[in-house]
């Protein structure tokens, strides 16, 4: 079973920026990576999203400031976060969706966004 494993989170300032991690314990066949958000007392929120062929798409309340990538020679998935504000404090997931079987997700990386 492959695992995911989320990094890079933490305590940036507001209008900072800072890049999350998700690696892949291996090479693994998906139909689409994605990255969730759950902030305090919230449900767990789509963020952004990355297919296999490479195509992205973005909440429209992260748009313009989250950039979602991939290195799949590193199996790893990345979000940089620019201009971050203090709506950004969460847990971010990583997720995997493939096209058998359920998805896979990540522990979770906190990021806290102070002043």
């Amino acid at each position: 079973q492959v695992q995911l494993v989320e990094s890079g989170g933490g305590l940036v300032q507001a209008g900072g920026s800072l890049t999350l991690s998700c690696a892949a314990s291996g090479p693994f066949l998906y139909k689409a990576m994605n990255w969730y958000r759950q902030a305090p007392g919230k449900q767990r929120d789509l963020v952004a999203t990355i297919t296999n062929t490479g195509s992205t798409n973005y909440a429209d309340s992260v748009k313009g400031r989250f950039t979602i990538s991939r290195d799949s020679a590193k199996n790893t998935m990345y979000l940089q976060i620019h201009s971050v504000q203090f709506e950004d404090t969460a847990v971010y997931y990583c997720n995997a969706e493939r096209y058998y079987g359920l998805g896979i997700w990540g522990q979770g990386t906190q990021v806290t966004v102070s002043s």
